[in-house]
């Protein structure tokens, strides 16, 4: 994705701490304190401009929703949204890096973890980069509840094949897979704007629900 400098980012973020958390790590096990409510917290890491996360947080007030984007000319994108939509009381944004989300959560705190239209990056030797490797699963697994689940959407049907296999082999249960999400498209599907950009263009998209099974 090419980045656009936007120099007045910075500034906006910093003016709008009630959307932007400045210190997640201090709410680490204690995110009821930013909600002000037990809700379950559902969390989309590479939230982009928002769309997303906004419309889901929008049409379920009874969840707590977290966007996670660590670029400043994306994230700004999202809290202007997020603004314009006078700033829902169950959605918040962090500017981190997924990779970092222990830093940030502790087990329990997330029921769900969103990932829509994630980097393939389609080199073996990056692998290790897929949201969907081995490396992450072990990190959203040690975030989330027993029985947590991941949902999942892609155009790139190789990054979807690849995270049936990985999500297999790490002994998750896959619940819901589509090979067409928009071919038979649920009622409260929530479409990101790369999925309107590449469904418009008549690609498939990929979608799957995948759920840890706790470990007795």
């Amino acid at each position: 994705m090419r980045l656009r400098n936007k120099p007045w980012a910075e500034e906006m973020i910093d003016s709008h701490p009630e959307v932007i958390i400045p210190k997640p790590e201090d709410f680490k096990g204690n995110w009821q304190t930013i909600f002000g409510n037990d809700q379950p917290i559902h969390i989309e890491v590479g939230t982009g401009k928002g769309q997303f996360v906004l419309g889901m947080a929008l049409q379920n007030p009874h969840i707590n929703y977290i966007g996670i984007e660590l670029y400043d000319s994306v994230i700004v994108c999202a809290l202007e949204k997020i603004l314009e939509a006078k700033s829902p009381a169950n959605l918040r944004l962090l500017k981190v890096n997924g990779a970092d989300l222990n830093k940030f959560f502790d087990k329990n705190d997330v029921s769900r973890v969103y990932l829509n239209f994630s980097d393939p990056w389609p080199k073996k030797r990056h692998a290790k980069r897929r949201l969907t490797h081995e490396d992450f699963l072990k990190l959203y697994e040690s975030i989330l509840v027993d029985s947590g689940e991941i949902h999942f959407k892609t155009d790139n049907r190789g990054l979807f094949e690849y995270s049936l296999i990985s999500m297999s082999e790490y002994g998750m249960l896959l619940k819901y897979v589509s090979l067409d999400l928009h071919a038979n498209m649920p009622e409260d599907n929530v479409m990101t704007e790369y999925e309107q950009k590449f469904s418009a263009k008549g690609q498939p998209i990929y979608r799957l629900e995948s759920q840890f099974i706790t470990k007795l």
